[in-house]
């Protein structure tokens, strides 16, 4: 219809500095299927091509968890990153895993981008003042379009305190409605985008809360969404992880209303012919870590992959390198989603930092068996929690040398029905030495005698791979639901 105007809007999630072609998982039933995806070049040409089709009226929007999740983009705290980012013409993008290297170092790399980084719950703890804008205006094909960001809320909870450094988040709920209202009132928008962090439950539940907008963007909790889900009269989306897919979302807008829309996930094939320019960029960028990287270190038989919520392969097996490094009786690590699989054959330095790419020291720590229930307690409530604002991403916690047994959908606190070491069940009292990494693995406040060794993660994994070939890291049933 003539009044009718059009907007294509492309989101790109998670994508974690997957530069290249990478193993993407895929499902067949039971079976997980694995062939190469992503690679920004790649997301180059398909971009292209969707403005090709939509004549230019496109909103390109990145929802963070760009910066940070392997070795090039770690050891330059994202500086390898942004020429690919700025080629690809975004319009906007907000964050989570950036803040790994620092607010301080973090502003750097924002300013340092071609378009806005957009959060309306990032505060400056003295004064009190936004990191960032809350929101920007554009005006695309004769419609003015308001993106609002909210960035990860869990930063200053859950993660390492250099993370949040001088800065405190919230939620964004108290926020969005008066921003909503400057949009629609005094920047006289046609659209609202909101492009969130908060995890794709978390979005369901505020826009059930927020009225006003049209299409949510949704990141943090990498899910593959086939179709788009409808909260009230707010459009969401979300698209996979690991730059192996983008969503692309084509709204036909009327009187300031969506009337019509068609959505498309869109894997990242290998076939696509990569943008020569952004393929260029791509290999200036890994080009110091090249020969690193390639290194061949081992041989595995089972496919690692962090698919899964109870437990993986991939954390298996990086938890027996620190079991068999430091003799402990237990191993924990966060839950970690990011971290691309590795199919059976070899296993490169590059396969190993995209495991763990900050490459943390191993540590060690003894806890008590009451500790180690209410760790484990803390984190399936925060895993499970029955309100959305509970929950603080990642999978449930990595172990190895217990078997817990688990009735998720329980309260909080009666979530671990029995739990074994070995054959005997975990006494209260007794105090069990274990091996850990990082403060997600074991926070500060459980066990004594918590030390950091020199030996740190990528060593012990190269080392277990020496020993072990090939490597065998298959599921245990450390949780199991009943």
């Amino acid at each position: 219809m003539a009044n009718r105007t059009s907007l294509t809007v492309i989101q790109l999630n998670d994508s974690h500095a997957y530069f290249d072609l990478h193993q993407e998982v895929f499902w067949l039933g039971g079976q997980a299927l694995y062939r190469p995806a992503g690679g920004y070049a790649r997301i180059a040409t398909i971009v292209k091509q969707i403005r090709a089709e939509s004549r230019g009226d496109t909103l390109f929007c990145d929802c963070g968890d760009t910066l940070q999740g392997t070795h090039p983009a770690q050891s330059t705290q994202g500086e390898a990153m942004i020429p690919v980012l700025n080629s690809l013409g975004l319009d906007a993008m907000t964050a989570h895993w950036e803040f790994a290297y620092g607010p301080a170092t973090f502003k750097q790399r924002a300013a340092e981008l071609s378009y806005p980084m957009l959060a309306i719950n990032v505060y400056d703890q003295t004064t009190k003042e936004r990191l960032f804008p809350p929101y920007n205006v554009k005006e695309i094909g004769g419609l003015r379009i308001g993106t609002v960001g909210i960035a990860s809320n869990i930063v200053g909870k859950t993660m390492p305190p250099s993370f949040s450094e001088g800065v405190e988040f919230t939620l964004g709920r108290e926020e969005l409605p008066p921003i909503i209202d400057v949009l629609r009132t005094q920047e006289k928008v046609d659209l609202i985008v909101l492009i969130s962090h908060l995890g794709f439950s978390q979005d369901m539940k505020l826009l059930s809360e927020v009225e006003g907008i049209d299409v949510c963007l949704s990141g943090h909790t990498h899910n593959r969404l086939y179709k788009p889900a409808l909260q009230g009269k707010t459009l969401i989306i979300q698209s996979g992880c690991h730059g192996s897919f983008l969503g692309r979302l084509d709204l036909e807008v009327e009187r300031g209303r969506v009337v019509d829309y068609w959505h498309q996930l869109i894997e990242v094939e290998a076939n696509i012919t990569p943008d020569p320019e952004v393929d260029d960029l791509v290999r200036q960028a890994i080009a110091p870590y090249k020969e690193e990287l390639s290194t061949v270190v081992g041989i595995t038989a089972t496919a690692l992959n962090r698919a899964t919520t109870l437990e993986t392969t991939m954390d298996n097996f990086l938890l027996q390198a620190l079991l068999e490094s430091t003799g402990a009786q237990l191993a924990f690590s966060n839950g970690w989603r990011f971290g691309a699989p590795v199919i059976p054959g070899e296993v490169t330095v590059n396969d190993l930092y995209n495991m763990i790419p900050m490459n943390p020291p191993i540590s060690t720590i003894e806890l008590t068996g009451e500790e180690i229930v209410a760790m484990l307690e803390e984190n399936l409530e925060r895993t499970f929690a029955r309100d959305p604002y509970d929950q603080m991403g990642g999978y449930v916690k990595r172990g190895l040398g217990f078997n817990a047994y688990i009735k998720i959908e329980n309260p909080p606190g009666q979530r671990v029905q029995q739990l074994f070491v070995g054959d005997e069940e975990l006494q209260p009292g007794r105090h069990y030495p274990a091996a850990f990494v990082t403060e997600q693995g074991v926070a500060h406040k459980y066990g004594r005698n918590r030390q950091h060794h020199t030996e740190r993660s990528i060593e012990a994994l190269r080392t277990y791979l020496t020993r072990h070939r090939p490597l065998r890291a298959e599921l245990r049933g450390t949780f199991v639901a009943v």
